[in-house]
């Protein structure tokens, strides 16, 4: 766990170099283009697109890095950096480096263990994991994994806003920092990957941990109540009979708690899917249903999504506590602003009421002060530590984090800074 006044850098530097004086490789590629070939090599093709993948022809992740890449670091010399501090507080807690874990859904693609790996390895390094809505482990289960390390919940707004609170309650339970609450998402975008193949993964019971182990939902699953939030041709609609119609219902069974033995005489697997499909997502959303969510935590709650200035100035008019700059990684919509472009004017429109994050194209410590120069008080690190869980499990994640730590550490020290407090805009051109 890097520590406030941290060697981090050297440190993981010295632990690589001694380890290749014995022959030893590290478990995951450090360069970032050769992690994500390790773990296409390591998926199924299904796994790897939806991981991986863009909206339409995937403009937008290009832009992202594009963006990332325009800016330069302007390093200044002669500073005594030896001893640097990483640390930044957020929400009243001090952490280790001004890194979170994003929140990505049906980690059991990329390798059984799935999210208890990754938040296993996020406490190891003091990292916040921000659970996913759409996780493959239940929220508790993770938390219980991690002691008393950092965790925050994000969330998806369903059509049940019963539904709704319920997970709003069992993260204040399990010890959740905050509520991030994902504003791109009433919707899917259009992904080519995932349509070429015809594979979502929550048609086969992926990726909904946290909806079947919640009682309000399963409730909802029990009661039936699919019929207003269903159109009927959608309600209508059942797939052919094939050998691959009875994988799904078999592979839907095996997700379901209890196992496929359990379950192979039960609708309810089915039906919670079915559920799922229905209630997902509300694309009719607006500033007005903040207060709901306010009723109903104690938790700061951040909003993640924001990219327009405007939408930063109502944020915080709306008491919103915290802000992620983020376009889904690319995965919404296609011809989207960068991140990046978008964070100073975000920044400046908040006017240091609340924090901003910042997300989307992150691939190493670089990438990091580059988005902290600009404004962000943290960044949230989404696609390369899941391509670590894909090759190595929780080894993997925790390789992953640490060599962006590192290179954090290194890029801030070699850039004349002592601590994340140093870090300003005059240091990128």
């Amino acid at each position: 766990m890097p520590q406030p006044h941290s060697d981090i850098g050297r440190s993981r530097q010295r632990e690589i170099y001694l380890a290749g004086v014995g022959g030893k490789r590290p478990r995951v590629p450090v360069a970032p283009a050769e992690l994500e070939r390790a773990a296409q090599a390591a998926l199924a093709p299904e796994a790897f697109a939806y991981v991986a993948g863009g909206a339409g022809r995937e403009g937008t992740m290009e832009a992202n890095r594009a963006a990332l890449d325009r800016w330069r670091i302007v390093p200044r010399r002669l500073r005594d950096c030896e001893s640097r501090d990483l640390s930044v507080e957020l929400f009243g807690r001090r952490l280790p480096a001004p890194l979170l874990l994003a929140p990505i859904g049906v980690a059991e693609m990329a390798h059984p263990d799935a999210d208890l790996a990754v938040a296993r390895a996020a406490a190891a390094l003091g990292v916040p994991h921000i659970f996913s809505n759409q996780a493959s482990v239940p929220m508790e289960r993770c938390a219980a994994a991690m002691g008393a390390a950092p965790r925050w919940f994000q969330l998806y707004w369903s059509k049940s806003n019963d539904v709704v609170a319920s997970f709003v309650r069992r993260a204040e339970a399990c010890g959740c920092d905050a509520i991030v609450l994902t504003l791109d998402t009433t919707m899917l975008g259009w992904r080519p990957r995932d349509l070429g193949l015809g594979y979502l993964p929550f048609l086969q019971g992926k990726g909904i941990a946290q909806y079947t182990s919640d009682p309000v939902f399963m409730r909802e699953v029990r009661e039936g109540r699919l019929g207003a939030t269903v159109p009927s041709r959608a309600a209508e609609a059942r797939p052919p009979l094939t050998l691959p119609t009875i994988a799904t219902a078999l592979t839907q069974k095996a997700n379901f708690p209890g196992g496929l033995l359990r379950n192979l005489a039960s609708g309810e697997p089915r039906a919670a899917v079915a559920r799922f499909v229905a209630t997902y997502s509300r694309a009719n959303l607006t500033w007005d249903d903040l207060k709901f969510l306010r009723q109903h935590t104690r938790l700061p709650i951040v909003l993640k999504g924001i990219l327009h200035a405007e939408d930063a100035r109502l944020a915080v008019a709306h008491g919103a506590d915290g802000i992620v700059v983020s376009n889904h990684g690319g995965r919404q919509i296609d011809g989207e602003i960068a991140s990046l472009d978008a964070l100073p004017g975000v920044v400046e429109a908040v006017g240091g009421k609340i924090p901003v994050l910042f997300d989307s194209g992150v691939r190493g410590g670089a990438d990091v002060f580059k988005a902290l120069a600009l404004g962000a008080t943290a960044v949230c690190l989404g696609r390369p530590y899941v391509y670590g869980l894909a090759v190595a499990g929780e080894a993997g994640v925790r390789e992953v984090v640490a060599n962006v730590l590192a290179e954090f550490d290194l890029t801030l020290g070699l850039a004349g800074c002592r601590s994340v407090g140093e870090i300003r805009r005059d240091c990128v051109a």
